[in-house]
């Protein structure tokens, strides 16, 4: 079991790359593309990645940043820029960060300063752009990840680092942060997943994600085209990885991103292939993942394309996005993460949930509906996990990712 190293460049100052491309055409379904668009500010303190201020209820609106597709009929012109009202999840599109090309996927450096942006294209790049507390956010240049059609990225704790997974070319990719503007440097590593052999059906490996574990330790990669999870370590120093363990789902799981019980002994995956949600032990120590037996996502028969899992902070229940089932799967957690079980299912209120994120406090549920254009809002029960809608969906051009701040 190896992933294989290709062309990398050793570490340089990280310079500000690419600027901004042209602006072309208008943005679609109320994403209207302002001059001198303002990122909302707030009465709060400036938003940290460890659940940015977990428990407080802000009073005012805030901040929201929607991912698309721009090289699809529909889709948008760049970044779409918003608000939403942190009691009825009511959001307000304020403009776009236009000609930044496909970015499918968004992530917030651990200072709240800076947004990265996947460039889900042949040629793979990622985005860094400056947040202000006033005026659009500045694009300050991309860099090529490697490989082909990237479409998941994370920033390491340390906030030293960008990661990032090429779906078509199975790779996953490190680039350096400058401390100072967040800019993003040459790359340092890339790793090809070279074996095993890829599952049925598949045409070879494909890297859908990659995260960092709680305790900070490893690196987890998620491979759909091989059914593999890898586990790495990071020479945080130089930006280097090395592969020191591995996790195969059965063939054809087809699994696609994992997300970590806050106890950190736990990780819920998301299998697209075979439609199931495996519990998965995790050993901090050897960063050894090991996952456990298939689970239904009480969608029925047949395969509902799972996308995401997401877990409350207080670590009690756990939501499943099904695609082709359009909804929402509820499940209560239990023996400390050990267990899930299965609740219900709710309909998203929109065509195929590509991603779902959860509002800082917990309070709210947002889904991104690729197909139908559309961003749904859910109000979370603290008690019972319940969710309910909290008005009509907000139109958006094929909105594939939704960050709330």
């Amino acid at each position: 079991m190896s992933a294989a190293r290709t062309g990398t460049k050793p570490p340089t100052a990280p310079g500000t790359g690419i600027g901004r491309r042209r602006f072309l055409g208008t943005v679609a379904a109320g994403l209207t593309a302002t001059a001198g668009a303002v990122l909302p500010t707030t009465g709060d303190a400036a938003p940290t990645q460890a659940g940015r201020h977990p428990g407080r209820h802000p009073r005012t609106a805030r901040p929201l940043f929607l991912g698309t597709y721009t090289s699809q009929e529909g889709g948008g012109t760049g970044i779409g820029i918003g608000t939403y009202h942190p009691t009825t999840g009511r959001i307000t599109a304020t403009g776009v960060v236009a000609g930044v090309a496909d970015p499918s996927y968004l992530a917030l450096a651990p200072s709240g300063r800076t947004l990265y942006a996947v460039n889900e294209q042949e040629q793979g790049t990622v985005t860094a752009l400056a947040l202000r507390s006033e005026g659009a956010p500045t694009v300050l240049g991309s860099r090529p990840t490697g490989g082909a059609g990237p479409c998941h990225l994370s920033v390491h704790p340390g906030g030293r680092w960008l990661l990032s997974a090429n779906y078509l070319s199975g790779s996953v990719a490190v680039h350096p942060i400058d401390p100072d503007s967040g800019a993003l440097g040459e790359r340092t590593d890339l790793l090809v997943h070279s074996s095993p052999p890829p599952g049925p059906g598949q045409d070879g490996p494909h890297a859908h994600q990659i995260i960092t574990s709680p305790d900070g330790g490893h690196l987890l990669a998620v491979d759909l085209g091989n059914d593999t999870v890898y586990s790495y370590r990071l020479d945080a120093s130089a930006g280097r990885l090395t592969q020191v363990s591995y996790a195969t789902l059965r063939p054809g799981a087809g699994p696609r991103q994992l997300t970590f019980h806050p106890s950190g002994a736990f990780a819920y995956l998301a299998n697209e292939v075979d439609n199931t949600l495996v519990v998965c032990g995790y050993d901090p120590a050897s960063g050894r993942l090991t996952p456990g037996e298939p689970q239904s996502t009480g969608t029925g028969a047949g395969t509902s394309y799972p996308a995401q899992v997401l877990v409350t902070q207080d670590g009690a229940f756990a939501y499943l996005a099904n695609r082709g089932h359009n909804s929402l799967t509820r499940y209560a957690v239990e023996a400390d993460g050990a267990r899930l079980r299965l609740l219900d299912t709710v309909p998203v209120g929109g065509d195929f949930p590509r991603q779902i994120a959860l509002s800082p406090d917990g309070r709210l549920l947002f889904a991104a509906n690729q197909k139908s254009g559309s961003v749904t809002v859910f109000s979370v029960n603290p008690g019972t996990g319940a969710l309910e809608g909290t008005g009509e969906p907000f139109a958006a051009p094929m909105p594939v990712c939704v960050l709330p701040l």
